[in-house]
């Protein structure tokens, strides 16, 4: 039985899937220790199709870590406590795996941290394997490569490491797939929106940041074509200010990504649009302006909003 919970961030995408999983394994061959993945969400359709296609199942779904009776929990591919389990400062957090900043963060107790500055935190595991000499099977490889393919547009993005480029084809040679038409498949999986309500489609990938006093939402949806999620806006904006009013985000930034191109559509609602326009030097017209390059929260975003907001 586990005593110790291994689970990414809220909302999962296949990042903190994977990480999860392939630490867990790591953990229990090369440590000894008695954990269990675990997720904070259900997995989206993307990652689905990653585990249907290594054969795995999706790790189970928790909402309270302290009642799962755990000696302690695993954080990979997140640290900021607002985006974690609702009770995560009731445990121990044993120790972190991530490629974030690192935000609204405190323990009782020291910890192991790996903290990179690379393209996915399923990057750092992989190589933690190799560190620890223990053989990745196939299926973890494939997972880990899911979650490097995911989080850096199969090596678009401006946050893909040097040291990414290196181990993609590593994995995909040990996970048996060809990298290029695996991850375009892959991609191409988590952008079917249609089939998806607007209040879910704003939560697919959605992250809450606190930047100098103000709760500010920023989600952000894959697609081959932002014309066609416009279409949407007006229900799109309604399912937005309802879940402001909700949960008392101040503002909600939604990323459209066309991972074809590599640009975005922001479309943003709330009481900093100031701040919103400032940090991106253009401006919104009926809400939402064109972003040309940009594909990564984390270094296109999230940094822009934060000197924006002053926080």
């Amino acid at each position: 039985m586990s005593n110790i919970l291994v689970f990414g961030h809220q909302n999962p995408d296949t990042d903190a899937i994977a990480s999860a999983i392939g630490f867990a394994y790591l953990a229990r061959e090369a440590y000894g220790h008695a954990t269990e993945a675990v997720a904070l969400g259900t997995p989206n359709e993307e990652t689905a199709f990653v585990l249907e296609t290594f054969g795995l199942e999706a790790p189970r779904v928790v909402t309270s870590a302290k009642a799962e009776g755990v000696k302690g929990v695993y954080l990979t591919d997140h640290n900021e406590f607002q985006q974690s389990i609702a009770d995560i400062r009731e445990v121990e957090v044993l120790g972190v795996v991530d490629h974030h900043r690192v935000a609204n963060f405190e323990t009782a107790n020291p910890l192991y941290m790996r903290l990179e500055p690379v393209g996915s935190a399923s990057s750092i595991v992989y190589r933690m394997f190799k560190e620890s000499g223990v053989a990745v099977p196939k299926e973890i490889a494939g997972l880990l490569l899911s979650g490097l393919i995911s989080d850096t547009l199969l090596l678009k993005s401006p946050t893909t490491h040097e040291s990414d480029k290196a181990i993609a084809p590593e994995l995909a040679d040990l996970a048996g797939v060809n990298l290029e038409e695996y991850g375009l498949a892959m991609l191409k999986a988590g952008t079917n929106l249609a089939s998806k309500s607007a209040a879910e489609l704003i939560d697919i990938d959605a992250k809450t940041f606190e930047l100098n006093g103000n709760q500010v939402r920023v989600a952000q949806v894959n697609t081959v074509d932002i014309a066609e999620v416009l279409e949407r806006q007006a229900e799109l904006e309604a399912a937005i200010e309802e879940t402001n009013a909700a949960n008392g985000y101040s503002d909600f930034v939604l990323m459209i990504t066309d991972i074809i191109n590599s640009n975005s559509e922001i479309l943003a609602i709330g009481s900093n649009m100031d701040k919103v326009e400032a940090a991106f030097n253009f401006a919104l017209e009926n809400n939402h302006a064109f972003l040309a390059g940009a594909v990564s929260r984390k270094k296109q975003v999230v940094p822009q909003l934060t000197e924006s907001f002053g926080g």
